[in-house]
């Protein structure tokens, strides 16, 4: 843990000491920034860190977001180990969904209590008593109301690009136009804090949207 003009900055280790939560859960719940909200970090000696009071306050709401678990299924044994289709039974979703999660997993997503070999892929087994324990965690986001759908999400999209980083990047890039991104992007981690590389992307959306 750094402190920094007297706030604490915590890096994912200490994170996760400080959560409870497992380093596979919060990676993902970084992955997902853009639909979760997740705050952005701060380059200290090279090393991500998150304001702690900032990332204690996101973490809280995240937990607390509407959910609807009413789809799921709860009877059967608890111990019964499930092939793909039968956890999206449980779940109440379409078996598309179990394929994603196992290419791209969510927060605390169990892993597999057997794995069968096919000739072409995979087959992962898990218990209902796992997929239970894993909706009922609130960092998981299943059952989200709103949750995010397949493919590209309109409203992350829009507020990426109501992202007030943005306007800050355009301000920037009309100041210093002879710059370069990463010349740029230094002098905005240095005004506004946050690394010089989550500022570039947002110099490219600047002038992406400059060109609109």
């Amino acid at each position: 843990m750094k402190t920094v003009d007297g706030r604490q900055w915590a890096n994912r280790e200490d994170l996760i000491e400080h959560s409870g939560y497992s380093a596979m859960t919060l990676k993902s719940l970084w992955r997902d920034r853009r639909d979760n909200g997740h705050p952005e970090p701060r380059d200290i000696d090279g090393v991500m860190h998150w304001d702690l009071e900032s990332w204690n306050q996101w973490f809280a709401e995240h937990r607390e977001r509407p959910r609807d678990l009413s789809g799921v299924d709860r009877s059967g044994d608890p111990d019964e180990q499930l092939p793909p289709a039968k956890q999206a039974r449980v779940l109440g979703v379409d078996p598309s969904r179990i394929t994603q999660y196992a290419k791209n997993p969510p927060p605390g997503w169990p892993a597999p209590v057997r794995v069968e070999e096919l000739s072409t892929r995979k087959r992962e087994y898990r218990t209902r008593a796992q997929l239970w324990e894993w909706v009922d965690n609130p960092a998981s986001g299943f059952g989200t109301r709103g949750g995010r759908p397949s493919g590209p999400d309109p409203k992350a999209r829009a507020a990426k690009e109501s992202d007030p980083r943005v306007r800050l990047a355009a301000e920037a890039l009309a100041e210093m136009p002879d710059r370069k991104a990463g010349e740029v992007a230094a002098v905005l981690a240095e005004r506004h804090g946050q690394s010089v590389s989550t500022w570039k992307p947002i110099i490219t959306q600047a002038r992406r949207t400059a060109q609109q």
